[in-house]
């Protein structure tokens, strides 16, 4: 601005003469852009207009096949199961804690055996039997109670691969 006042001053314009050329200025620039939307609004008009004319635009509605039709008759090129093992495994042992499976975490809502006696459970695993985790090493008679105490929530099955893979249960990265 400055630049254009000096330039102004040194054509011994005045500066009402300034403001009337910034005013212009201003003017032309507004008119650019009212000229650019209108061009735009025109240009989409058009595009509909060309577009309903020459059916790019189907407005025909549209109705689903009715199940019992052709979608049945396809064949079916491969059928492939939709439950993974680690899915199943945990399905098999519901809403118990699986002692063969299961990692540190899964014992935090049972005050007394998160952490140690978890730790002790995982680190002696597999179990043939629930029966089996009260002959670990290190098990005090305190411990063991508090086991018995959740004995309905604990199941012992199969070890699954998909679920101990890694082999670390006490850290395995699973965190809330």
């Amino acid at each position: 601005m400055g630049v254009l006042r000096s330039e102004f001053s040194e054509a011994g314009l005045a500066s009402g003469a300034f403001r009337a050329a910034i005013v212009k200025k201003f003017l032309m620039r507004l008119r650019l852009k009212l000229q650019m939307k209108r061009l735009i609004s025109w240009s989409m008009l058009l595009v509909v207009f060309f577009s309903a004319v020459f059916g790019l635009a189907d407005l025909k509605p549209v109705q689903a096949l009715p199940l019992n039709r052709a979608v049945l008759a396809m064949p079916v090129l491969a059928v492939t199961s939709s439950v993974n093992e680690a899915d199943a495994k945990r399905a098999e042992v519901k809403d118990k804690v699986d002692l063969n499976n299961s990692g540190v975490r899964s014992f935090l809502d049972m005050p007394g055996m998160y952490p140690t006696i978890a730790r002790k459970i995982i680190a002696n695993a597999p179990y043939e039997s629930l029966d089996d985790v009260y002959s670990i090493p290190g098990l005090s008679e305190k411990q063991k109670e508090i086991i018995g105490k959740y004995a309905d929530r604990l199941t012992a099955t199969s070890q699954s691969e998909a679920l101990t893979y890694g082999g670390d249960r006490i850290n395995n990265g699973i965190y809330r």
